[in-house]
């Protein structure tokens, strides 16, 4: 536990739990939850859908209206989908589309979200520290057990990744923007569009295929598979490959700030 004074305590400061709003931003979907230092929900996670369009503006608008919502925290973490550098969006699918994903890229979402200090711009609307990743990575620090090297991958409207070695975050990597092959990239290969195209089945087995395809290039010693499409896989993984719930997406938020040196 972090010491925090509370107000009023004659004792001066005291231990008291730290609590994390932690917000993970996909294509389809906003979730949200408030955790403590050991990652367990304050309050049962709530979902609302993107809305579109979205220019950063309306982002902050929406987060701060979820936030309303649920118990008070004392910071928060948001994971954005794309490349997150310190905090600053380099690049970022979905929301610079006109109404989401697998829709025109609009210009002037595209130019707004380029270089958008979202960690400041949140931690001026918030009024509270705020630590801004890929929202792979936040789900990844749920799972990690920091021994080795230890790649996630979230499957749900695209493919997400983030990659830890003896339990500290790597830079990131867009593997899903990597060509796989005949110009289609491991996005295209395994996303929501193309599993609701393929069926579950053979989706799959695409899957597993991307998986062992993986598998000499990180010599990973373990693979975590999460993401809301996890549980639509239905052909058996291989040993060093654990499935693991969606909620980690949101249960991550606390332990970030550790595995990142915050």
């Amino acid at each position: 536990m972090h010491p925090v004074e509370l107000p009023g305590s004659r004792r001066g400061t005291i231990l008291k739990m730290v609590t994390t709003l932690t917000v993970d931003c996909g294509g389809g979907g906003l979730k949200a939850a408030v955790v403590d230092d050991t990652d367990t929900l304050c309050c049962e996670p709530v979902r609302v859908p993107t809305p579109y369009p979205l220019p950063p503006a309306r982002l902050v608008e929406t987060l701060l209206g979820i936030a309303a919502g649920l118990p008070a925290a004392d910071r928060v973490t948001v994971g954005l989908p794309g490349m997150i550098r310190h905090g600053v969006v380099v690049a970022t699918p979905h929301f610079v589309n006109e109404a989401g994903p697998h829709t025109p890229v609009d210009p002037e979402l595209f130019a707004l979200w380029k270089g958008y200090d979202a960690r400041a711009e949140l931690e001026r609307a918030f009024g509270r520290p705020v630590l801004v990743l890929n929202d792979a990575e936040v789900h990844g620090a749920a799972l990690v057990e920091g021994h080795g090297l230890e790649l996630v991958l979230t499957l749900g409207t695209g493919l997400g990744s983030a990659l830890f070695d003896d339990g500290r975050l790597a830079p990131h990597l867009e593997l899903s923007h990597a060509p796989y092959s005949k110009g289609r990239t491991y996005d295209d290969q395994i996303s929501e569009l193309e599993r609701r195209r393929l069926g579950d089945r053979r989706w799959s087995r695409r899957v597993l295929r991307i998986v062992d395809g993986l598998r000499p290039v990180f010599r990973w010693d373990r693979l975590y598979l999460g993401g809301g499409n996890t549980e639509r896989l239905v052909v058996p993984m291989p040993d060093d490959v654990r499935l693991v719930a969606n909620q980690a997406g949101v249960r991550g938020g606390s332990r970030a700030w550790t595995l990142i040196g915050v």
